[in-house]
């Protein structure tokens, strides 16, 4: 079972939250929320909000299916932030030189998916790879192993006949 929760145009800049989000990205829910908790940064309390909201709609949707969801098979499946639109305000700040900077203010996207431990789930982030391509690339490695470890030994037997 999945769910999905997004919280969109968060006040704060894309790479400060992404700290925070790389904290709790394959840690179980009540982890996550621990972490969210005690974690002295302003995106955090945002996160926590989101990661809440993944949580109810998970309740839903297992409720919807009658089926019942634990809180601690969940986990953070995948967790990301996007960059929101900038805001460049009228009100300039000082800079070195005589020279004056516009102030910007940054949003942000922050997308949060749980899931369960359950194998029967489609792998996040994309379509699955065939199975023909997996094998062709280890056949291919132990090839070169072969040729490698080949060479290797005809060396050695040149140098041992001189």
């Amino acid at each position: 079972m999945e769910a999905k929760a997004s919280a969109k145009y968060l006040h704060g800049s894309p790479q400060k939250a992404r700290l925070v989000i790389d904290m709790i990205r394959g840690k179980s829910l009540g982890q996550a929320l621990a972490i969210l908790q005690f974690t002295n940064k302003r995106a955090a309390g945002h996160i926590e909000k989101c990661v809440r909201s993944a949580w109810a709609n998970a309740n839903e949707a297992a409720e919807k299916a009658n089926v019942s969801v634990d809180p601690d098979e969940l986990f953070v499946k995948a967790a990301f932030v996007d960059q929101g639109p900038t805001k460049n305000r009228r009100r300039v700040r000082p800079a070195p030189q005589g020279r004056a900077y516009r102030e910007q203010r940054h949003f942000c996207h922050v997308t949060v998916l749980l899931g369960t431990d359950g194998k029967e789930d489609a792998p996040v982030g994309g379509k699955s790879t065939s199975g023909k391509k997996r094998a062709a690339a280890p056949a291919t490695a132990t090839k070169k192993k072969t040729v490698v470890a080949s060479k290797t030994k005809a060396v050695k037997e040149e140098t041992a006949q001189e």
